[in-house]
């Protein structure tokens, strides 16, 4: 038997399974005990008998695959939680008529006030019709009941309702680095466009209406309901924007109000962004002085990003070219950098594109030449089209990069822009992994991609978008057993937890999802269908389904 913690009994155990520890060898079992929120055994049924006592709850597996929970290292938790309830969700719609026939049945119930929404998580590629909705077709789902789809980070479509409560008309300024499409004779479409900058459509969205704070608890609750329901267990929230309607404190309060009532099921590390450019360093250094999470392990404060100096955030709309950024972005990062490093906060900073990157990096190397990181955890987010020579310039900073499944929803865009060549360097994992760079999977959920990590893994092992292109060579994709541990141990170096998490072994967190299928041999076509019946969060369960479902 493998190494068991001294201990009497196990609160739980699990029997007649394949449990897949993860550990070094990929050692599979057949049985799991926990106790005291840890695992205290892992080995086969007989030896884990042993732990057996009077209070033991024990669940027969009959045959299923357990794998350590899901971490996600890129989810906008807080945003995606505060609006859950108001959202359609067009994850997985298969054509854009059942898509279009869900709007309308949302807007049939719609109470007087209330909006129809769409916000993000989807893409054409993914309908049978291969396209996007007309404006004719948004404008049919109702003539009363304001309706808002807004389509990743590139364009949304409103109908003439949503256009009158915005109160957007001829005179309405085009927001910088955005179009409001017009008519002939100067009126809004309804068509917003984002060139390249989202602003014009995160404006749409701050101007529908918002769920008041006890809803925000009720709408947060039921998106983690949703996280477990896919078998994630730990979650960081890269950066809380709440659109700029609260201070950004305030986004969390619904997470802090769910963890001081005991239901917060998800662990959650919290990254903190500036939202004032060119004010960036003194907003962090008020706004940080003020934080106060303390060192819970359901819900704490994990360092800053992703938004470091707001000037140099680059786009991942690459139906647009990639932006230029300002000469002057050193003068707003370098302040902020000095102000992390000093303080000893990791910090993590968005970047779409290669040249992102190296900006951002000669700053970093500046930094570190008078004020050494010296280990200080740091990261870049996204990374899509990164070079083997600036993963070495991360590697020798001691960051890491947190990947995600975008380019799933945009590689036919990005390939009519870029060509095949671009395209088939592009999001280069096994080069970051092959260059010692940690590397943490995760979303981007909710707007710029759904939030279930199993799409992800589908992406991570084949390359291929949700229309079916396929953009990596073979030798560029991940065996699963790999790309299941960017979504264990690999994302928890990003929240500082690797020694307590990632794995199942004796002594790590009892954080644990037993699987619908086995992730390891399902058809790659079905692998985005996974989900949990049976998700442990410190050996408690918090989210029961299919065959556990009516205990």
């Amino acid at each position: 038997m493998s190494d068991i913690t001294v201990i009497r009994h196990a609160d739980l155990i699990l029997r007649g399974g394949r449990v897949h520890t993860l550990d070094a060898a990929d050692t599979v079992v057949s049985s799991l005990a926990v106790a005291d929120g840890v695992v205290a055994a892992v080995g086969d049924d007989r030896e884990t008998a042993a732990l057996l006592g009077p209070d033991t709850e024990v669940r027969d597996l009959e045959g299923r695959t357990v794998v350590p929970g899901l971490h996600d290292s890129h989810l906008h938790l807080a945003d995606a939680g505060n609006s859950w309830n108001l959202q359609v969700r067009w994850d997985g719609v298969p054509s854009l008529a059942d898509a279009l026939r869900l709007l309308a049945v949302r807007a049939a119930e719609a109470a007087p006030g209330q909006w129809v929404r769409v916000v993000g998580g989807w893409s054409d590629s993914q309908f049978a019709e291969h396209r996007l909705p007309t404006l004719a077709e948004i404008e049919s789902v109702s003539a009363d009941v304001p309706v808002l789809v807004v389509f990743l980070d590139t364009a949304a479509f409103l109908n003439r309702a949503a256009l009158r409560a915005l109160g957007y008309d001829k005179s309405t300024p085009d927001p910088p680095g955005g179009e409001i499409q017009r008519d002939a004779s100067g009126n809004p479409t309804g068509l917003l466009i984002a060139r390249p900058s989202p602003a014009v459509l995160a404006l749409a969205i701050l101007g529908a209406p918002r769920l008041a704070p006890d809803e925000r608890v009720n709408s947060t609750r039921r998106f983690l309901g949703e996280l477990s329901r896919r078998g994630v267990t730990g979650v960081i929230d890269a950066g809380a924007t709440d659109f700029g309607v609260s201070s950004v404190p305030d986004c969390y309060d619904a997470l802090r109000t769910l963890r001081a009532q005991n239901r917060l099921c998800v662990r959650t590390a919290l990254n903190v962004s500036a939202s004032r450019p060119g004010e960036e360093r003194e907003e962090l250094a008020t706004l940080l002085r003020g934080l106060n999470f303390g060192g819970d392990d359901m819900l704490w404060f994990n360092g800053v990003g992703e938004g470091l100096a707001l000037d140099g955030m680059d786009s991942s709309n690459f139906a647009e070219p990639r932006p230029e950024l300002p000469g002057e972005l050193g003068r707003h990062l370098e302040p902020v950098v000095r102000l992390l490093v000093e303080n000893r906060w990791p910090f993590t900073f968005h970047a779409t594109f290669d040249e992102t990157i190296v900006r951002f990096l000669g700053v970093l190397e500046t930094v570190n030449r008078d004020v050494p990181f010296d280990g200080l955890r740091w990261a870049v987010e996204h990374a899509e089209t990164i070079r083997p020579e600036t993963i070495d310039r991360v590697a020798a900073l001691g960051g890491g990069i947190t990947v995600q499944h975008r380019m799933a929803y945009r590689g036919e865009r990005f390939l009519k822009r870029y060509g095949p060549e671009a395209a088939r360097h592009v999001q280069p994992v096994m080069e970051m992994l092959t260059r010692g760079v940690p590397v943490g999977g995760g979303t981007d959920g909710t707007w710029l991609a759904d939030a279930n990590p199993w799409g992800a893994l589908r992406w991570f092992t084949t390359g291929t978008t949700l229309g079916g292109l396929e953009m990596w060579r073979p030798e560029d994709r991940l065996d699963r057993t790999l790309a299941l541990r960017l979504f264990t141990e690999g994302s928890a170096w990003f929240a500082g937890d690797q020694r307590r998490r990632g794995t199942l072994e004796p002594g790590m967190l009892a954080d644990f999802a037993v699987l619908s299928g086995d992730y390891f041999s399902v058809p790659e076509a079905e692998m985005a269908d996974l989900e949990s019946v049976l998700t442990v969060v410190g050996g408690k369960v918090v989210y029961e389904g299919g065959p556990f479902a009516a205990r």
